[in-house]
């Protein structure tokens, strides 16, 4: 396939200067350069790379380690096909070269055009995802940051609370429901908060539209006999406490606003493409149609995956999920492993997706009861689930037909 392009072009991407090499159908180098991650250095790249070829950009083959950014979007734009390889099979590539291991920028771009050249099969070709889904993949993987930030100061306000008012964990054992932070706020020690009357506390629990306990119960545990502690550590605590609630507060707030804003693209990617037939349906609404298939594992699917869901490449989507194992074999020894070479957000959406359908589908449960019977641990009955139900989404993004219980289980 490399025959059709009269030019391979090999970029070494760098934070803020790129190297290209140029090099012809027979390996020979062409003309190299330095590439400065600017728009004025990138426009001047795409001019200089048309004037290589006569018969323009779509006789160029540009390869590169990363699937999107500025340099691919940029090189696509004017028309030059953009063909992406993993950074760990492009070491493999470069012992081609330099069995010793030496490396630098110049070396790189060159192993990247001439692999280009010799085993373009080992490439992917890159294709642009539409707007919608560049917003969907930097609203999940924010999430996904708020979350985390959020989880280490859940840890700190409960580590605070256990060292002089742990009343308070019984209300919430990990310390992350905004009603509680009201009730802390109101009394922040506990000589204070037994002496908090009913009405305030059901003003609490009204605004937060608490119904689970009631004032009285409330009361009554955090007038519980508290901790003796030494004199000003009760008080110091208690500031530090107070100190995380504005931070927890604008997390929460954070989470809330991302997560409508999810909600609201993938409303979006659901309804029927205007260029399309009026029956059929997109993405989106396909996989959201799934048992176990929320906002955040969708957004995660369409975002990380695009490309794959785009092909409707089954093998390299369980592949890239984690799903499929790998097997190592030499002699009479064979063992078959988890594969970790994998993109870990996908690896977690499948496991949540796995996990919820487990509950709320009947197959799935029983299938995942009957891998454990057999001896398989929890983490691989459940990395099979998710197997199947790529191979279902994958049939049913090929037949655009929403998911149906009573099909599958025929």
């Amino acid at each position: 396939m490399s025959q059709q392009f009269q030019l391979l072009v090999g970029i070494d991407w760098g934070s803020e200067r790129h190297r290209v090499c140029v090099i012809d159908p027979s390996g020979a180098i062409v003309d190299q350069r330095w590439a400065e991650h600017s728009g004025d250095s990138l426009a001047e790249l795409t001019r200089w790379l048309r004037d290589k070829s006569p018969d323009g950009a779509d006789k160029i083959a540009v390869a590169i380690e990363l699937p999107r950014g500025p340099v691919v979007e940029t090189l696509m734009e004017q028309g030059f096909a953009v063909f992406s390889i993993n950074p760990k099979q492009l070491d493999r590539f470069r012992d081609r070269y330099s069995p010793a291991g030496a490396k630098d920028d110049r070396r790189d771009a060159f192993v990247l055009a001439d692999s280009l050249r010799t085993d373009m099969h080992c490439f992917h070709a890159v294709r642009l995802d539409e707007p919608a889904v560049f917003g969907l993949r930097e609203l999940s993987r924010l999430d996904d940051d708020l979350r985390l930030e959020q989880n280490r100061l859940h840890n700190q306000l409960r580590e605070q609370w256990h060292r002089f008012f742990p009343q308070l964990l019984k209300l919430s054992s990990a310390a992350n429901e905004p009603w509680v932070w009201a009730l802390f706020q109101a009394a922040p020690l506990p000589a204070k908060a037994a002496k908090l009357s009913a009405k305030r506390i059901e003003g609490i629990l009204g605004s937060n539209r608490i119904r689970r306990i009631d004032a009285a119960k409330v009361h009554a545990i955090v007038s519980e006999k508290p901790l003796i502690v030494a004199p000003g550590a009760a008080e110091a605590a208690s500031e530090h406490a107070l100190l995380l609630l504005p931070r927890l507060r604008l997390l929460h707030q954070q989470r809330t606003d991302v997560a409508k804003k999810l909600e609201a693209l993938l409303e979006e990617l659901s309804q029927p493409d205007p260029g399309g037939e009026a029956s059929e349906h997109r993405d989106a609404k396909l996989l959201l149609s799934l048992p176990g298939v929320g906002r955040q594992i969708a957004a995660t699917m369409l975002s990380e995956a695009s490309q794959a869901i785009a092909e409707r490449d089954y093998h390299g989507l369980r592949c890239y999920t984690g799903a499929a194992p790998i097997t190592r074999q030499s002699g009479k020894k064979k063992v078959v492993l988890m594969r970790k070479g994998c993109n870990e957000r996908l690896r977690n959406a499948i496991y949540h997706w796995s996990r919820v359908s487990v509950v709320c589908d009947a197959k799935s449960k029983a299938d995942y009861a009957a891998k454990r019977a057999s001896g398989q641990t929890h983490g691989r009955a459940l990395r099979g689930i998710g197997d199947r139900w790529l191979a279902v989404l994958i049939s049913m993004l090929r037949h655009r037909t929403l998911y149906d219980r009573n099909r599958r289980a025929a």
